[in-house]
């Protein structure tokens, strides 16, 4: 039975969905002005890996995350580089999807953009304002904050001290045309030259809370089984959809809220963001890395856990993954064999317990870290198996099918070039062949051959194997 750590009442809880096997899940997607960073890439990674294992354990997942298309951000980055704020978020959109594609990320079941939804996003307004916790002041329209009564919920902040950060916040202009400092925007009256939209109240665009709202809602129905994003996102951004939210449908909008910890950096562990400048974008990492090694950098550790960027953390997801790449080329490499023996029910038991345990540990609040460590025993188990003489196809069969499953819930599926496989096969066997002619010469301009083509060499007593640096 899954239990989750729900961020509204601070404790864990046992996984119920609205609809069985059906699940709903709202992941608050990037605002699409530059390349994502590595920051906001573990969010991605961090759910994909969360939807991959809700699916392996039989439920049936509808995934959705938005684009804003339509942010301050937005229109002054496409005023500096003199594209239209459209031209701007299509080439960020698209960056965006190559780099989740590289990462392993499956596609959502949606990805609403704000844009399109602009006459539901006035209409939710309007059902705001009509019910009292919304009013217009000289084009713009804010939320009423102080008439929601389980506002800070989620935060667990007192209204006390979020009166005070707000009134820190606020600038004057803010403050002429709110009732309360307290009070958030929904609708903001644009400038004559940007971007902007018809609506009751003047020509402008959407806040940005909203959007979510919006958008969440008319996908997932008035209540989601869970809403996730990073724990930067906890106040102001979902404080203020469960406000709007629960106001518009009149039922609870999320049952579980997720959030992922940090991505930090340098010797003080600084949070890794676009305001600090000092983030490393996926893009540029992506063009000196193994998208594989970084996706299961930003796997390996429980999702509501930080985790440190350096060289050194990308260097065991690097070898940690060779490892795991070498037990199954081991499995591979047996199936191979025409010579197989009697099933081992000892293997299919520590097999099975292995399994047994992984689902217990990520059952656990999705604690990847110890479903790591039974994938690691896991790995053991088959390097044990695969050395050995003589072995059974089924057992060699039921351990490759348990071991990808489980990697593919981490984004890891070891893909193969055939050709390039063919051609390392057949210089194998030529250095083989030279090897028992006792051409040594040979047999080593072979082995330095594949080397430069990064493929190491293991002599072992059932022959020789080969994996990737």
């Amino acid at each position: 039975m899954i239990k989750i750590f729900n961020t509204l009442t601070k404790k864990k809880e046992t996984f119920i969905p609205l609809n069985p096997p059906q699940v709903t899940m709202y992941i608050c997607g990037p605002t699409v002005y530059n390349y994502i960073h590595i920051g906001n890439a573990r969010s991605a990674v961090v759910f994909d890996t969360i939807r991959r294992y809700l699916q392996y354990r039989g439920y049936q997942v509808k995934y959705v995350s938005n684009f804003t298309d339509v942010d301050d951000k937005i229109i002054k980055a496409a005023r500096e580089k003199e594209v239209t704020p459209k031209q701007l978020v299509t080439k960020y959109i698209a960056a965006y999807q190559t780099d989740m594609k590289a990462l392993n990320v499956l596609p959502a079941t949606l990805n609403p953009r704000a844009t399109d939804n602009i006459n539901d996003i006035i209409k939710f307004i309007s059902d705001l304002i009509a019910k009292g916790y919304a009013y217009e002041s000289a084009g713009d329209v804010y939320y009423r904050t102080r008439k929601f009564k389980h506002y800070g919920q989620l935060s667990g902040q007192n209204l006390a001290d979020l009166e005070q950060g707000a009134s820190q916040r606020t600038n004057v202009l803010d403050t002429s045309k709110k009732e309360d400092p307290m009070d958030f925007a929904l609708w903001k009256q644009a400038p004559s030259n940007e971007l902007s939209w018809a609506s009751p109240w003047s020509n402008g665009r959407p806040g940005w809370h909203i959007e979510c709202s919006v958008m969440a809602t008319k996908y997932l129905g008035p209540t989601i089984d869970i809403h996730g994003g990073g724990e930067d996102l906890i106040f102001p951004h979902h404080e203020n959809e469960i406000a709007q939210s629960e106001v518009h449908t009149g039922q609870q909008f999320v049952h579980y809220w997720l959030h992922n910890g940090f991505v930090t950096i340098g010797s003080d562990n600084e949070k890794m963001s676009k305001s600090l400048g000092n983030f490393i974008t996926v893009h540029e990492l992506l063009q000196q890395l193994d998208p594989q090694v970084l996706r299961f950098f930003m796997a390996a550790t429980q999702y509501r856990r930080p985790i440190q960027y350096s060289e050194a953390n990308l260097q065991d997801a690097h070898n940690n993954l060779q490892h795991l790449q070498t037990a199954a080329q081991n499995l591979n490499f047996r199936l191979q064999d025409h010579d197989f023996g009697d099933f081992d029910a000892a293997v299919q038991s520590k097999q099975e317990a292995i399994k047994e345990n992984f689902i217990s540990h990520m059952d656990d609040d999705f604690n990847v870290q110890n479903g790591l460590s039974d994938l690691y025993e896991l790995m053991r188990l088959i390097n044990q198996y695969s050395a050995q003489k003589q072995v059974n196809q089924q057992n060699i069969h039921n351990l490759l099918v348990q071991y990808t499953d489980i990697l593919r819930i981490f984004g890891i599926e070891f893909a193969t070039n055939p050709q390039l496989d063919q051609q390392i096969e057949a210089l194998i066997q030529q250095r083989d062949t030279a090897r028992a002619q006792k051409d040594f010469a040979t047999s080593d301009a072979l082995r330095s051959q594949l080397l430069q083509m990064g493929i190491i060499l293991e002599d072992t007593p059932q022959g020789t194997r080969w994996h990737k640096k």
